[in-house]
């Protein structure tokens, strides 16, 4: 699972037979949070989501269908990382590789194209950096003084 990205509520996923995306939320479980400090928006996404688990449950007009309304549903989940389990909903957790199976389009038919986690850099995370490699990433800011205020204008 290297480097690969968890899935959470509001990934974007988009089915090979639709016009538009649609946001998958999480109904199964309501304890684990990913990369939400706060623990209320983020809910980790398993392979037990399943059924109407979309925003708007529609992926637009379905081209298995002669371009008629899609009605989103899912029924499998597969490439999901076997190595976490949460319990509830004893489901594993999605990955960026995942795909859902859809009865109309068929096996693997709607992939995630994004994850839904977004960055959250803290106080920490500065704490944490190494210095010489934010030198070269972001080299107008010493990261010695970063939280230092300046006490003229010549320090600026």
């Amino acid at each position: 699972m290297a480097l690969k990205e968890k899935i959470v509520q509001g990934a974007t996923c988009k089915c090979n037979f639709g016009t538009t995306s649609d946001t998958l939320k999480v109904l199964t479980q309501s304890k684990y949070y990913l990369n939400d400090h706060e623990g209320k928006s983020k809910l980790a996404a398993t392979h037990k989501d399943i059924g109407a688990t979309f925003e708007k449950n529609t992926f637009g007009s379905c081209k298995k269908m002669n371009n008629n309304p899609c009605t989103a549903t899912v029924t499998a989940w597969s490439g999901y990382y076997k190595k976490i389990l949460y319990d509830p909903p004893k489901g594993y957790i999605l990955t960026e590789d995942s795909k859902a199976t859809c009865p109309i389009g068929g096996k693997d038919c709607i992939r995630i194209v994004k994850s839904g986690q977004t960055a959250e850099p803290t106080k920490q995370n500065f704490n944490n950096a190494d210095e010489d490699l934010l030198s070269h990433v972001l080299p107008v800011i010493n990261m010695k003084n970063f939280e230092k205020k300046p006490q003229n204008k010549s320090e600026i």
